[in-house]
């Protein structure tokens, strides 16, 4: 197992994770929706969206 390509793997979910969280929260916004998140809300879907993200680009073998 390769550890350096796997923390940076992490690492790349977790900086693109609160990307597609303000892109969805942006689309909702333009829809009509208003939403308010407290930090530890923030920070749970922060990590619930890098394990999808991560998730989604594992390969199948």
């Amino acid at each position: 197992m390769d550890f350096k390509k796997s923390i940076l793997n992490l690492l790349a979910c977790l900086v693109l994770s609160p990307i597609v969280i303000y892109i969805i929260l942006g689309i909702a916004k333009l829809a009509g929706s208003t939403y308010e998140m407290s930090h530890g809300e923030t920070f749970i879907i922060w990590l619930l969206m890098a394990i999808v993200i991560k998730l989604s680009m594992t390969q199948k073998t």
